[in-house]
């Protein structure tokens, strides 16, 4: 399972061991999260929702197809965050998505931009991606300012992407170009 060691946090692939840690750190911030996420219904704060879960990704991490990382606090080990690689694709495309949260009482301290260059090193460097791509909600003025500062390029606007919270809202279309030539 890889693990990623930064100077504040640590990235680890999460997997079903880690379901009490999953399970705490979405139930602590609900309603935080609740404007920038799908509607969640009851059950996905269950430690039975979470097991699946958890299992699945283990599955789409040996399968090549996506990598879910926990971001821990690097002294109190603590779960505070994630920053998911999603929809790999090989082939001509090499390429991936980029989802990522953060714990509402690290905000603005720098955790998620340590946390992101680590995990963007990882799938540059070990995967051999050529493309990492996220998408925002122009309303998300953090997000934004986490992007820019790792030096993704605006590529697109898309109107009516995703079903956020219930609503069908506008995303912002980024990519970061792995810097090696070769690949």
């Amino acid at each position: 399972m890889p693990q990623l060691t930064g100077e504040r946090v640590r990235l680890s692939a999460v997997q079903c061991a880690d379901v009490q840690q999953v399970l705490d750190y979405y139930q602590r911030n609900r309603q935080f999260l609740q404007p920038w996420e799908p509607l969640r219904d009851a059950h996905f704060y269950t430690h039975e929702f979470w097991m699946t879960e958890l299992a699945a990704r283990e599955q789409r991490l040996a399968e090549g197809t996506g990598i879910s990382f926990g971001v821990l606090h690097q002294h109190s080990n603590e779960l505070i965050g994630f920053c998911n690689f999603s929809n790999i694709v090989r082939g001509v495309f090499q390429a991936c998505h980029l989802g990522y949260a953060l714990d509402q009482r690290f905000e603005g301290q720098g955790f998620m931009s340590e946390a992101l260059a680590l995990g963007i090193g990882y799938v540059f460097e070990q995967l051999h991606l050529h493309r990492v791509m996220a998408n925002y909600m122009p309303a998300n003025l953090r997000s934004a300012a986490v992007l820019a500062r790792l030096g993704f390029v605006r590529e697109g606007y898309a109107s009516r992407y995703l079903k956020i919270n219930g609503v069908w809202e506008d995303h912002i279309l980024t990519a970061l170009i792995n810097p090696d030539p070769t690949l």
